[in-house]
């Protein structure tokens, strides 16, 4: 199990240094808004109300949101401080973490 989730936080990471990530809650939603994310991911410990207001505009702007990891994690994953969302806005990087983020969830259930 531990396997897949490195897996989709080394790509994550690949992502991020590709310079196909946007992370911070503000960047996030530009991302969103404007349609280049193509994945977002928000950490399970973000706020209940971080969570809602991006579920929402996921929903809306129909893209794929993935509550995955922590703060701490995803942060780490980026080589930052922690990080409650991010938005991934390369379709390739997006659909091979969704994959992985699947997996490991469906082995989870």
């Amino acid at each position: 199990m531990q396997l897949k989730l490195n897996k989709a936080l080394s790509l994550l990471s690949l992502a991020m240094k590709a310079g196909k990530v946007a992370s911070g809650e503000f960047c996030t939603e530009k991302e969103v808004k404007t349609g280049m994310a193509a994945l977002v991911i928000v950490a399970k410990d973000a706020s209940d109300n971080t969570k809602k207001k991006f579920q929402n505009m996921c929903e809306f702007y129909e893209v794929p949101i993935y509550f995955y990891g922590d703060k701490d994690t995803l942060g780490h994953a980026m080589g930052k401080e922690f990080r409650a969302s991010l938005a991934v806005t390369d379709p390739g990087f997006a659909k091979g973490i969704a994959k992985h983020i699947e997996a490991q969830q469906n082995t989870i259930a």
